[in-house]
């Protein structure tokens, strides 16, 4: 029930109230059990490849749909984590997820109005601008130039991969990280 609504609310307890932030931390858990996950040496073909994407999808789908469950001190921390496990210069995946949640923070109210499809081509412009900022960073940062066809290669991985995962956190969004209605 909403907190600004008068009536009479029963008192909540220790176990509704753990409820609402298990509810609340699914996002960010989950995009952090999967970084832990992929950076396991699990042998798993494009594994590396897929833990910024997998993330830049969580970031961005989490951010859209449900902003106060992927605050931004949580992108940062995600961030920092997933620079740490691929060994990234720190500060680049932390600096990209910030600003893809900003662009997403801004074009939010258009977004969520539009049909999967605009999202997703949406989501794919955002790939793919990340990977290029993550390229150039990465070369700025280690002063040299390293091949861009890995960055494509990445980015599209991720568009395809998007659907599926967005399938994904659609059922956790209306399942197991839906807000509390009462």
């Amino acid at each position: 029930m909403d907190e600004r609504r008068p009536g009479i609310r029963p008192r909540p307890s220790l176990w509704r109230r753990l409820d609402a932030a298990a509810r609340r931390a699914f996002p960010a858990a989950l995009a952090g059990l999967a970084l832990l996950f992929l950076a396991a040496p699990l042998g798993l073909p494009a594994q590396a490849e897929l833990q910024p994407e997998i993330l830049l999808a969580s970031t961005f789908f989490w951010s859209l749909y449900r902003p106060q469950a992927m605050p931004p001190p949580v992108v940062f921390l995600l961030g920092l984590v997933s620079d740490l496990l691929s060994g990234t210069p720190v500060g680049v995946s932390v600096m990209t997820l910030l600003l893809v949640q900003g662009f997403v923070f801004r074009w939010r109210r258009f977004l969520t109005r539009q049909g999967f499809a605009v999202v997703w081509l949406v989501f794919s412009a955002l790939a793919l601008v990340s990977a290029l900022l993550d390229w150039a960073l990465v070369c700025a940062l280690r002063a040299t130039v390293f091949p861009f066809a890995p960055a494509v290669i990445e980015a599209c991985l991720g568009i395809g991969f998007y659907p599926g995962l967005a399938l994904l956190f659609i059922r956790a969004h209306r399942g197991p990280a839906a807000p509390e209605l009462a």
